[in-house]
């Protein structure tokens, strides 16, 4: 599965997506509590817990509601609700993240989020409009009469929605060539159409790359050289309905020939006296993938296989009359889209051309100053710091009603690179002197590089440096772990010293011994010291029973009034000018140059805040950081920070993500939220 990229501190591997992946929406139509400069530890404040853990506020009118959708017999994961209507009729609603990606609904442009223009096997000059209502952490469309026109049958059944629809027939698929050869017109265009009877549902996925298997070679001693090309990948449309059995067997795979037994070849002495020639014999070319790879029938439903070219995407919509699936493979799969999706909550995606060169952008802009809007940073662990999930499974658990990823992690032992403050409490302490973005309640917003000073002050005035407050960042040096870390600490590194801090005074001291092997408690009214390398020294000097304090500020000190702070870098722009530094931010070379999928976050002139989702340009990959700073200027952007990216790059809205599909993005430490806040 695909991982983080390197962040210059720790390797992991990463994926870099070998096809320009905005599809969501291409194939289905996504008072301040200031603190001062100095901070006691020995606040009694709580660690910040999941809302999640709460039980989610109840739903005002709703007669029922649930989270799974039986769709012809696939139970599927989705938010519904059902209302009392006129004339004791009941009306079904779903989620619109559900109704795009179950359904494959395309939506329209918006400028009224309380009613969204939808476009299904039918008219896109003259759309059917559905009413929307906020409730909670989603956006539902009110589906009663575009099921009933459609001969869907619906009904509740405790948590599940079961929705019928009538049976469809795929009668014909007709593509405008049968392969795609890009060694010829890299950006090569075809499209390829079903038929079908009647107006049924559909989903695309993306799959694993698609392996190529090299000819065998009738001579030992000729070479066949190994593609330098991105290899083709493997995508999936599958259809409620039950395709013509002619279809089937015209694309069904036919097993290869047999071949004889390859014969036993004796050195060739001759060639191998005869002088080098310096043109050696090219192999002949072999030919490009079948772009349909397989049409089958499972389970009532009809999977056609396609194999795609890097570079490549397809793009889904539909037509009325006659009822047709419009499958087109292009370099620029995006369909562009404004959608006022709630109070001060816009979603928007489009190109943006920076040079030649042209990138997907997808982002949300949100107005933090709107009534009831308001941003907090979440991540992933129920009990403490370590842990990962996908971004959609965290947002949907603290109720957000939208998200992006935040920033840095180790990908193996799932600990935080990087600042997270929330309610004023440090979770986790900035590293590096990177850049981070810090923000109140009132719509307020700071950008710069962030550093936290913190200082062991001993009976004695003797005054030691913390390096690192919960972090999974490890030097030589003193770090200092709370209970916002966990329960216990197991050490990090060989032979630390730990040193337990309860009410201000040292009341053990233990020695970690080798790496992972035995956890230490966290005390809830202090924390822990670990000394490691060269601060083991120290340890003579803090002796148990001796009383300790800490002194604590952010440098520059305006991040102190701040009570949520996310950290990732590079910072990219401030005061509208681009100040990128990566380098200055201890980010590795390779990390610098590389060209891949970027988040963003950054504010406007207006005071808007933008959470982008940046993926791979037109023909190629994504930006590297200089290209991401100047496409955010671009953009608007006053004040911009990179988040982490990669296959981390999520960007999410009601349910859905909005940039990607759900299979190609990455576990993630942590991220921002954006919630409604109960009127």
């Amino acid at each position: 599965m695909p991982n983080c990229w390197q962040s210059g501190i720790t390797k992991r591997r990463f994926f870099r997506a070998t096809v320009s992946p905005i599809l969501l929406t291409a194939l289905c139509l996504t008072t301040t509590c200031a603190t001062n400069a100095q901070e006691s530890p020995k606040s009694t404040k709580s660690t910040p817990r999941l809302i999640s853990q709460s039980p989610a506020p109840p739903l005002t009118g709703v007669a029922s509601s649930g989270n799974q959708i039986s769709l012809n017999g696939r139970t599927l994961p989705g938010s519904w609700l059902q209302r009392p209507g006129k004339s004791g009729q009941i009306t079904t609603h779903l989620s619109d993240g559900a109704f795009r990606q179950l359904i494959g609904v395309n939506f329209l442009n918006s400028s009224n989020s309380g009613r969204q223009p939808v476009q299904w096997f039918s008219s896109v000059t003259t759309p059917l409009v559905l009413a929307t209502k906020l409730l909670g952490a989603y956006r539902y469309l009110d589906i009663t009469n575009f099921a009933q026109t459609s001969g869907w049958q619906i009904q509740a059944n405790g948590n599940i929605l079961v929705i019928a629809t009538p049976k469809a027939q795929v009668t014909n698929i007709v593509p405008s060539q049968q392969s795609l050869d890009t060694s010829v017109n890299p950006l090569q265009q075809v499209r390829i159409l079903v038929d079908l009877d009647r107006p049924t549902p559909w989903q695309v996925t993306q799959g694993s790359t698609v392996k190529k298997i090299q000819p065998p070679s009738s001579d030992p001693d000729t070479l066949i050289p190994k593609s330098t090309a991105p290899p083709n990948r493997e995508w999936t449309v599958t259809l409620d309905g039950i395709a013509d059995p002619v279809l089937i067997e015209r694309y069904t795979p036919q097993p290869p020939a047999p071949t004889a037994a390859p014969a036993i070849l004796l050195p060739n002495l001759l060639k191998q006296l005869s002088p080098v020639t310096p043109t050696q014999p090219i192999p002949p070319t072999p030919a490009p993938e079948p772009l349909i790879q397989q049409v089958e029938v499972v389970k009532n439903q009809t999977i056609i296989s396609l194999s795609i070219p890097f570079g490549l995407s397809p793009q889904v919509s539909t037509v009325g009359s006659p009822n047709r699936l419009i499958i087109d493979i292009r370099p620029d799969p995006l369909e562009e889209r404004d959608i006022t999706w709630g109070p001060g909550l816009r979603w928007r995606q489009h190109y943006v051309n920076l040079g030649t060169e042209r990138f997907p952008v997808v982002w949300l802009e949100v107005n933090p100053r709107k009534f009831g809007l308001t941003l907090k940073p979440m991540w992933a662990s129920l009990d403490g710091l370590a842990g990962t999930a996908p971004l959609i499974q965290t947002a949907q658990r603290y109720l957000a009603v939208a998200g992006i990823n935040g920033g840095y992690f180790n990908r193996n032992n799932r600990l935080p690179l990087g600042a997270i403050r929330r309610d004023g409490q440090w979770l986790s302490g900035p590293i590096l002197n990177r850049g981070a973005i810090a923000w109140n309640d009132s719509g307020q917003f700071y950008f710069g590089r962030l550093t936290l000073e913190e200082t062991l002050i001993t009976a004695n005035d003797q005054r030691l440096p913390i390096l690192f407050l919960n972090s999974g960042y490890v030097q030589s040096g003193i770090a200092r772990y709370t209970p916002a870390w966990g329960s216990t600490y197991t050490p990090l590194t060989d032979n630390e010293i730990i040193l337990v801090v309860q009410k201000d005074q040292i009341t053990n001291q233990l020695p970690g011994g080798k790496v992972g092997e035995t956890a230490v408690p966290i005390p809830q009214d202090g924390y822990l010291l670990t000394l490691r390398g060269n601060a083991a020294s120290a340890a003579s000097q803090l002796s148990i029973g001796s009383a300790v304090s800490i002194s604590s500020a952010t440098a520059p000190s305006d991040f102190s009034r701040y009570p949520y702070i996310i950290g990732a870098g590079p910072l990219l722009v401030q005061n509208r000018q681009i100040v990128l530094d990566a380098k200055g931010e201890k980010f590795s070379n390779a990390f610098i140059a590389e060209k891949a999928i970027r988040s963003g976050i950054c504010t406007t002139a207006t005071g808007t805040l933008m959470i982008t989702a940046i993926h791979n340009r037109v023909g190629g990959y994504g930006p590297n950081l200089t290209e991401h700073a100047q496409l955010m200027q671009l953009m608007g952007c006053v004040d911009a920070l990179n988040l982490d990216g990669g296959s981390s790059t999520s960007l999410y809205l009601g349910g859905q993500l909005l940039d990607r599909l759900p299979s190609t993005a990455a576990r993630v430490h942590n991220g921002i939220g954006i919630f409604l806040q109960p009127r």
